[in-house]
């Protein structure tokens, strides 16, 4: 693989990176079975790679009301919003393998509205690309209506702050043209 399939920026040796990244690149090799290449670009600035990964762990991590599938189907609406092609074949896969469902994530990134979800997650998916789109707008009456479909204010605060850590992503995925892997793809489909 050379850097260019991956990022447009310069892509540093494994031998060369500080031994913190460097595990964690091996420890997600290891799981995964495959470095997604969002850990490659960013290694590119190792001080914004450890925050970006800091970040990410304590939202993406963090026990809440929110389901981990949950939190994918926001990322994959979101990041469809912004036309992140990285973030949703990424999390797109994610997302497949929590919901052990081949077609939600293609449905929740073009349309969630007509996706096979609940209400409650289709209302959820609203405000986070209220948040998204146009978060001056905003309103306690958005948040009242998702305190009516059981979602907490601690919840509505994650979904935001996810929606807005995803939109860092994004334009970051955006403007170094990170390249999904191809491994993404296939992950979760169903077997012609």
């Amino acid at each position: 693989m050379n850097d260019s399939t991956v990022s447009r920026y310069p892509i540093p040796a494994l031998e060369s990176l500080d031994e913190d990244i460097r595990q964690r690149i091996l420890d997600v090799q290891e799981k995964a079975g495959f470095v997604p290449n969002v850990f490659l670009a960013l290694a590119h600035r190792p001080d914004e790679f450890r925050a970006f990964f800091d970040y990410h762990d304590a939202l993406m991590l963090r026990e809440g009301g929110l389901s981990k599938s949950e939190k994918e189907m926001i990322v994959v609406a979101t990041s469809g919003a912004n036309q992140c092609l990285y973030c949703v074949i990424a999390h797109g896969a994610i997302l497949r393998i929590y919901e052990k469902n081949s077609f939600v994530a293609d449905q929740v990134a073009l349309n969630y509205r007509e996706a096979d979800i609940t209400e409650r997650q289709k209302v959820m998916l609203e405000f986070a690309l209220k948040v998204a789109t146009h978060s001056v707008a905003v309103t306690d009456k958005d948040i009242g209506v998702l305190a009516n479909h059981g979602f907490s204010r601690e919840d509505v605060w994650d979904i935001g702050a996810i929606t807005a850590f995803f939109a860092l992503s994004n334009r970051m995925a955006n403007l170094i043209s990170i390249r999904p892997n191809k491994e993404f793809y296939n992950m979760a489909r169903e077997p012609r």
